[in-house]
C-alpha cells in the first residue's frame, strides 16, 4: 500500500494520462505559473511581518517619547522655583 492505500503504479497510471492529456509543455508552463505565484505568496508574507515589525518599533518609539516627555514635566513641577 502506498499513501492512502494508493499504490505507486495506481499514481503512475495517473501521471501518465495527465501527460498524454496536457502535454509536457503546457505541464511546465502550469508549475512555472504555480512557482511564481508560491513565490509572490511567500514575498508578501516577509513584507507584512516587516511592515507589522516596523509598526510595533514605531509604537514603542511613541510611547518611549511621550512617557519622556510626561516624566520631563513631572520633574519640573517638582523641582523648587
Amino acid at each position: 500500500m502506498g499513501l492512502g492505500g494508493i499504490s505507486i503504479w495506481q499514481l503512475l497510471i495517473i501521471l501518465v494520462i495527465v501527460l498524454l492529456l496536457f502535454g509536457t509543455k503546457k505541464l511546465k508552463g502550469i508549475g512555472s505559473d504555480l512557482g511564481g505565484a508560491v513565490k509572490g505568496f511567500k514575498d508578501s508574507m516577509a513584507d507584512d511581518e516587516k511592515t507589522a515589525q516596523e509598526n510595533t518599533q514605531e509604537q514603542v518609539s511613541a510611547e518611549e517619547a511621550e512617557s519622556a516627555t510626561a516624566e520631563e514635566e513631572t520633574q519640573k513641577q517638582d523641582s523648587p522655583q
